[in-house]
């Protein structure tokens, strides 16, 4: 009897060529990103970019160096704002920091920074509570555009409400304001909060761990990832975690069916704030 072999549509396969195209061309992998998220990103860009088939698409990231930098904004696409998820920095607030308080120096890992608005919001709390001048933040990103933008920290003015919001209900001790400069329609942040934050080029997917840290935040990246590429991010990030130190998730992210699951604690469960064991 022959073996039944699952069915693939046409534009699954282009898919899946488009990704192994890019890898092979650019070493970016994306071969292991979920597949409903990558496939309505890949034919919106496909759209935009004006391409009839994912093949022509290849065709020309293949062939076109500024094409795979256009297709790659697409297929990172921001979704972040500061202090986002309140409570999950309330948590820090009360849970972490106290504890990080303890050490002489820290080392910070944020994965998948994005255009830095989670690295500011983190900056923000750590000076609140005195940390931030013995800290060295890690803020990487596999998009080149996002580290630049988020190096120049400036904001669109109009999103300054909702964030004075999320840190006023995340335990903010200052006027918001005072840590930003409003100048034609932008926010430019306190330059101070970003002196010992090195942002740099780093792929969950491929490279491999480059310090200890005493705390790591990768928040809504992994709901991106299929098991393989989660168990490697896990694994990464257990391994660049001191003894007792702490990792971050996002709200819809969990280690509960995790290999790496057991070697973690939970300190806020419904925050997605665990302690290395």
């Amino acid at each position: 009897m022959q073996p039944i072999r699952p069915q693939h549509s046409d534009t699954d396969i282009e898919l899946r060529m488009l990704m192994e195209a890019i890898y092979l061309k650019y070493s970016y992998d994306f071969r292991d990103y979920t597949g409903a998220s990558q496939k309505r990103r890949v034919l919106h860009a496909m759209r935009e970019m004006g391409c009839d088939t994912i093949s022509t698409l290849q065709s020309r990231v293949l062939h076109e160096p500024s094409a795979f930098s256009e297709l790659l904004q697409y297929l990172t696409i921001p979704v972040t704002e500061m202090f986002r998820d309140p409570t999950y920095y309330a948590a820090l607030r009360e849970h972490v920091m106290p504890v990080l308080s303890t050490y002489p120096s820290l080392k910070i890992w944020v994965a998948g920074c994005s255009t830095g608005e989670e690295v500011y919001s983190l900056a923000i709390l750590l000076k609140e509570e005195g940390l931030l001048e013995r800290s060295i933040i890690y803020a990487t990103d596999i998009n080149p555009q996002s580290l630049e933008k988020a190096k120049k920290g400036v904001f669109p003015l109009e999103n300054m409400r909702a964030y004075t919001e999320n840190y006023q209900a995340a335990g903010g001790r200052r006027a918001f304001s005072d840590y930003y400069t409003a100048a034609y329609n932008a926010a430019l942040f306190d330059r101070s909060l970003a002196e010992n934050v090195t942002f740099a080029d780093h792929s969950l997917a491929t490279d491999a761990v480059f310090a200890e840290t005493q705390f790591i935040s990768c928040r809504n990246v992994m709901i991106y990832f299929k098991k393989k590429l989660q168990e490697r991010a896990l694994g990464l990030f257990h391994e660049s975690l001191c003894h007792r130190g702490f990792l971050g998730l996002g709200s819809k992210e969990s280690i509960d069916f995790s290999a790496y699951g057991p070697l973690f604690e939970p300190i806020v469960k419904r925050e997605r704030l665990f302690r290395k064991l």
